[in-house]
């Protein structure tokens, strides 16, 4: 059964919350894993605790205005400093299993992170997993859809302006077909149950922005897993890393029907048997 431990460290913009999943023998490698927006990272137990159980020693923490972390709002001030953090994560949990393969793991927002850490410069890791990457975005809500333009030219000068106000609702209805899944998220006293603040809207454009400008110095490993019937991120932008990443050794699986959150779908099973099986093959030989 895989160890669980948490702890804490000085990040960008305040102390950061991490928890730990760790295999009860041999470490074959070090996963760190990057939650979304308004989330924080006890929602990926699941998934920590399966990659521990094939030997991924899994690291993941709750961004500034996130979860157990310093801020509130789930405002995330910069994303620079939210790449930040997770560099840091991943150095943390390197120091602890030293010589080890090196995989990050990002969900929406967190993809957008992961993205954004690898393609504003070089970074040496094994591999990259991203979900429900949000390049191009669309509100679920229609009313919140027709305002979408107006809310992107605004976004910026509200950020300066007005950093911690509510900007955009997330429609839960899209995150998961298991009624059960939203119900536990709207349950759930860290998660963010608020609109968007506009800091955080606004990062997320200008990080999309950037990173559809350099998908070209994308060249690790890279897995895409994506949801055909995803709401919240678009299928598009997981048909833009297909197109103009440079990487050689790119999949892209796309899970017909499926919502916004593909670990946490009924077919959750499938989606965490691809994502062990392909962290398996990119493994360095014994």
């Amino acid at each position: 059964m895989p160890r669980t431990e948490t702890s804490r460290f000085d990040g960008k913009g305040g102390r950061i919350f991490w928890r730990a999943w760790l295999p009860d023998g041999e470490v074959r490698a070090v996963a760190t894993l990057v939650h979304g927006v308004g989330e924080h990272s006890g929602r990926y137990e699941h998934v920590g605790q399966r990659l521990a159980e094939h030997g991924f020693a899994t690291y993941a923490d709750d961004h500034i205005g996130h979860g157990q972390s310093a801020g509130g709002g789930a405002n995330i001030e910069s994303l620079d400093e939210a790449a930040d953090n997770e560099a840091t994560m991943l150095d943390l949990a390197t120091q602890r299993h030293p010589g080890l393969p090196r995989f990050v793991l990002g969900h929406s927002m967190g993809s957008l992170i992961a993205l954004y850490l690898v393609t504003r410069g070089p970074l040496d890791l094994t591999g990259l997993v991203v979900s429900a990457p949000p390049l191009i975005q669309q509100p679920a809500n229609p009313v919140e859809r027709a305002a979408w333009p107006v809310l992107t030219r605004l976004a910026p000068v509200l950020s300066r302006r007005a950093p911690g106000l509510g900007v955009v609702k997330l429609d839960t209805s899209a995150i998961s077909r298991d009624a059960e899944v939203v119900t536990a998220y709207h349950a759930d006293p860290l998660v963010h149950h608020g609109a968007l603040p506009a800091r955080t809207a606004a990062e997320i454009l200008r990080g999309a922005a950037f990173v559809q400008a350099h998908l070209d110095r994308l060249t690790l490993p890279t897995l895409v897993l994506q949801g055909s019937a995803d709401r919240l991120a678009p299928p598009a932008g997981a048909d833009l890393v297909e197109q103009r990443a440079a990487a050689t050794d790119l999949t892209v699986i796309r899970y017909p029907g499926l919502f916004h959150e593909v670990f946490n779908e009924p077919e959750q099973e499938t989606v965490l048997g691809d994502l062990v099986g392909w962290l398996e093959a990119h493994l360095p030989p014994q």
